[in-house]
C-alpha cells in the first residue's frame, strides 16, 4: 500500500475514537450545505437572466460544475487551516472524492458542449464515470500503484521502439484530453463568432471552420509531442494522404474546396431560399462538405457542395433579403376583371409581411384559360425563410372572402356532352356505307 494512503487511513482510524472526527464531519456537512445553497442561488439567478451571458457561456452547465468545485475549494481550505490543531484525514478523503466529481462533471460537460446528444455519447459518459471512480477507489484502497506496475510490466515492441501498456494508455488519454480541450475552445469561439452581427454570415462560417481546423491540428501536434511521437513521421503520412486524395478522396476534397468557394464568393447565405434541380427550400446550414436545405414540408436535404458549383442554382432571395411570393388565381369569364385585379392588389398590400413599397404588389393577367381568366398576384416580402407556405395560405383565404363579398366567381372544370339521337346516327352510318 502507498505510504501516504497508509498514513491517511491510520489517521482516520485514530480519529474515529476522538472528538476531531466529529469536528471534521461537522465541517464537511457545513461545506456541503453552503455549496448546495450557493448552487441553488446561482441556478435561480441564471434562470432569471441576471447572470452575464458571456460568463454563463464560458462555464456552461454551471449548475453541475459549481457545487463540486466550490465544495472542493472549501474542503481544501478547511484542511489547510485545521491541520495545525488536529488530524484531517476525513477532510483529505472528502477532498479527493470531490476532486473526482469535478473531473467527471467537467469531462461530461465538455462532451455535451462539443458533440450532439446521441446514444454513443451517453455510453461514453458512463465509461468515463466508471473509469474515474475505479481509479479513485484503487487510489484510496492503496492498490493504484500495484495496478500501474502491472500495466507497465506488459511490454512489447513496435519496430525499434519498446512500448508498454501503461505508456499506450497514457498516450491515448493525452491525445483524447488535448483534442477535447481544443474542440471545447473552438466551440466557444464558434458561438461568439456566429452571434456577432458585425461580420458577414459567410465570413463567420469561414472563420469558424478555420478556427476548428487550426485548433485540431495544434492539439494533435501538442499531444503527439507530449506522448513522445516524432513529428517528422507526419511527412510520410502527408505523402500518403496526398496520394489518397489524388485517387480515392478526390470527391471529398472537391466538396471541401467547393464549400470554401461558395462562402468566399458570397453566392449563397444562410437563410436564402433557393432551387437546385427539383428541390426548393431554405439554406439552413453551410458545412465544409455539404449544405443542408430545408424544404417547406420540414424535410431536410443534404446537397454536396460540388453540386452547388457545377449545377444551376436559382436564388429567390435578393441582397436585401426579400423575395417575391407568387399567388395564382383564376376567375370566371363572367366576373368583373377590373374589380378582381383591384381586390387582389388590396389583399396583397394589407398583409402584415408585405414590404411597404409602391412596387411591392403587382397583379397581371397570365392567360385566358380553358375555364376562366388566369391572374397572378406577386407580393414582395421580407424574411422569406419564415414560412412562405403559410403566407400564401393567408392570402388565399383573404382572397376567398373578398371574392365572395363582391360576387366574383372562381370557375371549376365543366364539360358538355351532346347525345345524338339514334335515328340521326343510323342515317349517318347508312350514308357513309
Amino acid at each position: 500500500m502507498d505510504n501516504d494512503i497508509n498514513i491517511l487511513w491510520k489517521e482516520i482510524v485514530q480519529d474515529l475514537s476522538t472528538v476531531s472526527a466529529l469536528w471534521q464531519l461537522l465541517v464537511i456537512g457545513v461545506i456541503l450545505t453552503v455549496s448546495g445553497l450557493l448552487n441553488l442561488h446561482l441556478s435561480k439567478q441564471i434562470q432569471a437572466g441576471r447572470v452575464n451571458v458571456v460568463y454563463k457561456m464560458l462555464l456552461g452547465g454551471i449548475e453541475r460544475l459549481f457545487f463540486p468545485f466550490v465544495a472542493f475549494l472549501l474542503m481544501l481550505t478547511s484542511r489547510l487551516v485545521l491541520q495545525q490543531w488536529m488530524h484531517v484525514g476525513l477532510l483529505k478523503l472528502g477532498a479527493r472524492m470531490l476532486l473526482a466529481m469535478v473531473i467527471i462533471r467537467s469531462v461530461v460537460y465538455i462532451l455535451r458542449y462539443v458533440f450532439s446528444p446521441s446514444a454513443w455519447l451517453h455510453s461514453f459518459e458512463r465509461v468515463i464515470t466508471w473509469t474515474v471512480w475505479v481509479i479513485v477507489a484503487l487510489h484510496i484502497s492503496g492498490f493504484l500503484a500495484p495496478a500501474l506496475q502491472v500495466l507497465e510490466d506488459v511490454q512489447f515492441s513496435a519496430g525499434k521502439q519498446k512500448l508498454n501498456l501503461l505508456l499506450l494508455i497514457q498516450g491515448a488519454l493525452t491525445i483524447v484530453v488535448t483534442m477535447l480541450v481544443a474542440l471545447w475552445l473552438s466551440r466557444m469561439i464558434e458561438l461568439r463568432l456566429m452571434a456577432s452581427t458585425d461580420i458577414n454570415s459567410n465570413w463567420r462560417v469561414i472563420m469558424v471552420k478555420l478556427v476548428r481546423m487550426v485548433a485540431v491540428v495544434i492539439a494533435l501536434l501538442m499531444s503527439m509531442a507530449a506522448v513522445g511521437i516524432d513529428i517528422t513521421m507526419l511527412s510520410v503520412f502527408g505523402g500518403a494522404l496526398g496520394v489518397g486524395l489524388g485517387f480515392g478522396l478526390q470527391k471529398i476534397a472537391s466538396n471541401y474546396v467547393s464549400g470554401f468557394i461558395i462562402l468566399m464568393d458570397k453566392s449563397l447565405h444562410l437563410g436564402d431560399i433557393i432551387t437546385i434541380n427539383s428541390h426548393y427550400g431554405i439554406v439552413k446550414e453551410l458545412r465544409s462538405r455539404y449544405m443542408v436545405l430545408r424544404k417547406q414540408d420540414g424535410t431536410e436535404i443534404i446537397v454536396p457542395n460540388e453540386m452547388m458549383i457545377t449545377d444551376v442554382v436559382i436564388n429567390h432571395t435578393t441582397a436585401a433579403h426579400k423575395a417575391k411570393v407568387p399567388v395564382q388565381v383564376q376567375i370566371s369569364y363572367g366576373s368583373d376583371l377590373d374589380l378582381a385585379m383591384q381586390l387582389l392588389k388590396e389583399v396583397g398590400k394589407t398583409h402584415e409581411r408585405t414590404i411597404l413599397d409602391d412596387n411591392a404588389v403587382d397583379v397581371t393577367i397570365k392567360s385566358f384559360g380553358q375555364y376562366g381568366i388566369d391572374l397572378l398576384l406577386a407580393v414582395w416580402v421580407l424574411n422569406p425563410e419564415e414560412a412562405t407556405a403559410r403566407l400564401q395560405s393567408d392570402i388565399y383565404y383573404e382572397i376567398w372572402q373578398r371574392f365572395k363579398e363582391n360576387n366574383i366567381h372562381i370557375p371549376y372544370p365543366q364539360q358538355e356532352v351532346r347525345i345524338i339521337s339514334g335515328q340521326a346516327a343510323l342515317n349517318t352510318s347508312q350514308a357513309d356505307a
